[in-house]
């Protein structure tokens, strides 16, 4: 774990960030106490979960009917 002061961090970000993806946490100091804690950011993966909108979704009994109107449009006469 590496501690820098802020006026440092700012210069050197993108190379605090590198390390930062390469695993290494970095303390930023302000007048030599921590404050603050620089980490990679790590999406959180959320697992779905099975019947989530079951009894919400409905389909109607005619659904698989083919629409004479439809057809005609699609088709012609």
């Amino acid at each position: 774990m590496q501690i820098i002061n802020i006026h440092q961090a700012k210069t050197t970000l993108s190379q605090l960030i590198k390390k930062t993806l390469q695993g290494e946490d970095i303390i930023i100091a302000k007048a030599g106490k921590p404050v603050v804690k620089l980490v990679a950011y790590k999406k959180k993966i959320q697992l779905r979960k099975p019947g989530l909108l079951k009894g919400k979704i409905s389909i109607s009994d005619d659904f698989d009917e083919e629409d004479p109107i439809i057809n005609k449009l699609f088709y012609g006469e």
